[in-house]
């Protein structure tokens, strides 16, 4: 059986990944930083074997990879230090492929792709990013396309758009769900009205194994796109509506983040990506559903509403 390891397993797609191994019975490896989160997330599961690592030391990281078939790459950085995206890639793969790894996916983004210049985007969009994190992941995506074609390692990318769930903290529309919930007020990114896409965090997993596991999916990146285009406000609404809430939300707009950017580093940052609330990038993954035959995609309705009842899960459990 192949051996799988999620490297930075403790998000919110590693809990995908992880959750569609189970389902199937087969065993993997969790790699992360902190045991402590490691354990807390994948302790109950007996088919996950926990492992630590130091990304920026080459032996932690042989160790990490030692008798692994497939990685999935799913390591995150601060969003104010991108310039270790590339550096963290090449050392993980310098060790995957001394330890002899075969496999490796990333998932990747759509910064890459910098601005859209067609309504939608396929793969063969230019990759020309005008931002300094797209640049980043550009140059992430470069390092293991280019140890695919020398033949050191297969590699493989699978591009997200944004992405929503129970427990996605990391989310622009995690606040919406939190105030849906508690009461309050979400806290948006404006323009709300521009043309965006999402994707269900649930429904990742499934198909980031399916791409693993086919023999034709390396050497090149994939899109995968949400279940159907809306805007920003209309899915707050619906959200709201499906609370059982009025609508309540503040929206920043580009002047009122470099404001707040002055005390907060992440909004600080979120500037300079700014242009994706702008013109969204609708993403073409025609490639993918031909290659894999069938991509699952949860409707907003159905996802909305599962992130809510899981969101209140806890809180009903505690009282």
């Amino acid at each position: 059986m192949d051996r799988i390891a999620l490297f930075g397993a403790a998000g919110a797609i590693g809990g995908s990944i992880a959750a569609e191994l189970h389902s199937k019975g087969r065993p993997y490896r969790v790699v992360g930083r902190t045991r402590k989160e490691l354990e807390s997330k994948f302790g109950s599961d007996p088919a996950a074997e926990i492992v630590t690592w130091n990304p920026d030391d080459p032996a932690s990281v042989r160790a990490a990879a030692r008798g692994i078939d497939t990685i999935f790459y799913l390591v995150g950085v601060p969003y104010w230090q991108f310039e270790l995206h590339p550096i963290l890639m090449r050392k993980t793969l310098e060790g995957a492929i001394a330890e002899g790894v075969q496999r490796l996916v990333l998932i990747g983004t759509v910064y890459p792709f910098g601005r859209a210049r067609t309504e939608r985007v396929n793969e063969d969009h230019p990759r020309e990013p005008h931002t300094f994190k797209g640049r980043m992941r550009k140059e992430q995506e470069d390092a293991v396309l280019a140890a695919d074609a020398a033949g050191s390692i297969r590699g493989t990318i699978l591009r997200l758009p944004d992405f929503y769930g129970a427990g996605v903290e990391r989310s622009f529309l995690a606040s919406a769900f939190h105030a849906a919930i508690g009461g309050g007020r979400a806290q948006l990114i404006g323009p709300i009205d521009t043309p965006h896409e999402f994707a269900y965090v649930p429904d990742v997993g499934p198909v980031a194994l399916a791409l693993a596991d086919e023999p034709r999916a390396f050497g090149r990146a994939w899109n995968m796109a949400g279940p159907g285009i809306i805007t920003q406000r209309a899915f707050v609404e619906r959200i709201f509506q499906e609370a059982g809430r009025k609508p309540r939300y503040i929206v920043a707009n580009k002047t009122m983040l470099r404001a707040l950017g002055l005390f907060n580093p992440l909004l600080r940052e979120v500037v300079e990506m700014h242009y994706l609330f702008e013109t969204g990038v609708i993403m073409d993954d025609s490639a993918l559903r031909g290659l894999l035959g069938q991509v699952h995609k949860t409707s907003y309705e159905e996802g909305i509403r599962r992130t809510l009842e899981r969101m209140k899960a806890p809180a009903i459990r505690a009282a």
